[in-house]
């Protein structure tokens, strides 16, 4: 896991090639084709690694010297090697455990999308809940899904499966039941609550809405926790990711934090881990880096995350502009002035500060935050708006003064793209997903994927 992320660095100390080899090499991997980032520079054949350390970049014939009697030799068949890529947009714990869940993804139709929540069903424990998911209503025509669709195949289960935005769910009756949400309950700030034209609960929630579901949600124990873990983890490998940045739910305090401490002390973990907490919590995750620092090499925390709005999917980004097929200018998630004093705090408290914005009300929003809290430390803060999505040509000059981070997620191109014009109109559209846009402006930007 720790074998590329250096290779660059590893060059320079391979071009001291009169110099005697420092120590044997665990492992030399020969017959590659090796990218080292190196402008201009060859491609190299072999790297050799002792201990957690790249100690040799470069040609077969050089990484000899450092082979030991007890180095083991792994023929790479010319394939192609790289550094480990960091995806720094994940929701590990949720991915993994959709791993093994429900798939609903590439439903493409109603009966499709029944179809598998009723197979799925018929494999579990009566009172089990159903959860992941990751549905898009796009797939079979924009039509929002309803708990009448899959209350009769699942009397016995709760059912509660995300969009694949995670802005949005659809529970079953026995879900809401168990929730006590009925038609008289109150649409939370930050939210909303589905009704058909008779105020009839249609089953669907959104945003802050959601927290009252996932409240009675019974939390996994440690063993399943673990066992995800190790799915998403070996998911992460095989597409050659060795760091995440793992996002939080608005709500939970620090129980990822805490869990992924738990398998790092237990010597579970092989991928790298940057956790973030919620920025509602801030106290608690400063309490927590005064009392344990801020972790090492594989697991690293100190950081929370926030939400200025919703998504671009659920229509509710928060933007100047109603929807084109929707009459709002979607919300946000808490009163704003809520969020900048937590923002001010956590960043006062020396955690680092990122917050989600999607709609371009939401961004310019957090592109002031940001700079009246950092003042002339601003770019020293690496404060980060997570998405970026929808600006305002004046947004993209100020990402461009390069002292606030845009962390973006090209899938939501590939994917949202689809549909986006529908929702925003040919306008917003051209300075939506505008990455080359922000690159030529001089943004510092960081990518990730939004996993799951």
């Amino acid at each position: 896991m720790k074998l590329f992320t250096c290779v660059a660095g590893a060059l320079m100390i391979a071009s001291c090639a009169s110099a005697p080899a420092p120590q044997s090499a665990d492992v030399i991997y020969m017959n590659g084709d090796v990218w080292t980032g190196v402008k201009g520079a060859a491609r190299a054949e072999a790297v050799a690694v002792a201990g957690d350390k790249i100690v040799y970049v470069g040609d077969d014939a050089g990484a000899q010297r450092f082979q030991g009697e007890a180095t083991e030799i792994v023929d790479l068949e010319g394939k192609f090697v790289a550094p480990g890529f960091i995806d720094n947009h994940t929701h590990f714990f949720d991915g993994s455990f959709a791993l093994a869940s429900v798939q609903l993804n590439d439903a493409a139709s109603k009966d499709e999308f029944v179809k598998r929540i009723a197979s799925y069903a018929s494999t579990r424990p009566k009172g089990e809940w159903i959860t992941s998911g990751n549905w898009d209503e796009e797939k079979w025509g924009g039509v929002l899904p309803d708990r009448k669709w899959i209350d009769a195949v699942t009397p016995d289960n709760p059912v509660y499966v995300m969009r694949y935005d995670g802005h949005q769910a659809l529970a079953n009756s026995l879900a809401l039941k168990l929730a006590g949400l009925d038609a008289t309950t109150q649409t939370p700030e930050g939210g909303e609550i589905g009704r058909d034209k008779t105020g009839r609960l249609t089953g669907t929630v959104k945003d802050k809405a959601m927290e009252i579901i996932e409240a009675v949600i019974p939390p996994p124990s440690d063993e399943q926790r673990a066992e995800a873990f190790q799915r998403g983890q070996a998911e992460a490998f095989e597409h050659g990711v060795t760091q995440v940045h793992d996002m939080p739910l608005p709500a939970g305090g620090l129980v990822n934090l805490q869990a992924f401490k738990k398998l790092h002390d237990d010597g579970a973990m092989k991928l790298r881990v940057y956790v973030f907490a919620p920025i509602a919590s801030w106290a608690e995750a400063a309490d927590f880096v005064k009392e344990n620092g801020r972790g090492d090499d594989t697991l690293r925390w100190g950081a929370v995350k926030g939400y200025v709005d919703g998504s671009l999917g659920s229509r509710t980004a928060w933007r100047y502009d109603s929807y084109v097929d929707a009459d709002t200018t979607g919300l946000t998630m808490q009163r704003p002035e809520q969020l900048v004093e937590w923002a001010r705090a956590a960043d006062a408290a020396g955690l680092h500060v990122t917050i989600h914005a999607i709609g371009e009300k939401a961004n310019d929003f957090l592109l002031d935050t940001f700079t009246e809290i950092g003042g002339k430390n601003l770019h020293a803060k690496r404060f980060r708006v997570e998405h970026a999505q929808h600006l305002t040509r004046a947004a993209i000059a100020r990402f461009g003064e390069g002292d606030i981070i845009a962390s973006v997620q090209p899938y939501h191109a590939a994917d949202d793209g689809r549909w986006a014009i529908k929702r925003i109109g040919p306008e917003a559209i051209k300075t939506t997903y505008a990455f080359r846009s922000l690159l030529d402006a001089g943004a510092i930007m960081t990518f990730g994927s939004d996993w799951p």
